[in-house]
């Protein structure tokens, strides 16, 4: 007998081959930008618990009939739209295994190129570090575990977020990270300093026509929506930030791909130096960086 919940089409399909077929069949034949191969991958290697070279390795494996259903179930949420991050509650970020949930944005690849950068521009053993919106906590966790002795400070508005973060720290025994609740400044200690402030901000104006688009539909507003056209939570980390950086402070922010040339006249309005654009994986603008010096501070 067959699980009540399993769809009509799933009936006598019990091994991982078949199942894993199936549902490549079902994303190639709908129109979205679907990875069928590798989204059925790791919704099967999730139900069975399993690192996706199993599903190769043993390919008539039987299912039991409750994972069957599981496995329906997740094929039936990724034909809404939903991201797979979102129904596997898992992503991979900087080769580290980060728990995700709708309470803030999934990580992507490209902000690796922040954190890449960071390491780059900083090979000391000691420093201090801010991380504005950390959400899952990736950026602060992946540099935490490059420098296990930087002073890493991680900031998040959203207090689930900051539940969530905090669970990542400790599965990936990164737990000196001290990760807190503030509303971008608010909550800091105001006679601390930092050699290096890091974020990856709301970036994307409320009427951009990507909010309805792919993955991002199913992420919170408040992670991704500025106002000012996207530049408001920018402009106001520039202006704010000056009075928390130590003397010739670094500050790194991811912004969107045409937003490159605005934030470079931004930190240049607030007295910043050294101002340079990086290029994400695509090619596309998508970190600036710049220096905050002693002879204008606020």
């Amino acid at each position: 007998m067959h699980a009540p919940n399993v769809n009509p089409a799933m009936v006598g399909l019990t091994t991982i081959k078949q199942l894993f077929d199936y549902s490549k069949r079902c994303f190639l034949a709908f129109e979205n930008d679907f990875d069928a191969k590798v989204d059925s991958q790791s919704l099967l290697a999730t139900v069975l618990d399993k690192p996706t070279s199993y599903l190769s390795t043993w390919p008539e494996k039987q299912l039991t009939e409750a994972q069957i259903s599981l496995f329906g179930s997740f094929v039936k949420r990724r034909l809404t739209g939903e991201p797979v991050a979102f129904i596997t509650g898992r992503r991979e970020f900087w080769s580290l295994e980060f728990l995700v949930a709708p309470c803030t944005l999934i990580p992507r690849p490209d902000t690796e190129i922040l954190v890449e950068t960071v390491l780059d521009n900083n090979p000391t053993e000691q420093l201090a570090l801010l991380d504005l919106g950390t959400g899952t906590g990736a950026i602060a966790l992946a540099l935490a575990s490059e420098h296990k002795l930087w002073q890493i400070d991680a900031v998040e508005f959203n207090c689930d977020a900051v539940l969530l973060a905090q669970s990542n720290a400790r599965q990936l025994d990164l737990t000196h990270v001290a990760i807190y609740q503030s509303d971008w400044f608010n909550a800091i200690d105001k006679n601390k300093r930092f050699n290096v402030i890091v974020s990856n901000p709301p970036y994307i104006a409320d009427d951009d026509k990507h909010l309805v688009e792919g993955d991002i539909r199913f992420e919170p507003k408040s992670a991704l929506v500025a106002s000012d056209e996207g530049y408001a939570d920018i402009r106001h980390i520039i202006d704010t930030g000056r009075a928390f950086l130590s003397a010739n402070g670094q500050m790194y922010l991811e912004h969107g791909f045409e937003q490159g040339k605005r934030v470079q006249a931004l930190f240049a309005e607030y007295g910043y130096q050294e101002i340079e654009t990086i290029n994400d994986f695509g090619g596309n603008p998508r970190i600036t960086k710049a220096i905050y010096g002693t002879r204008n501070r606020p």
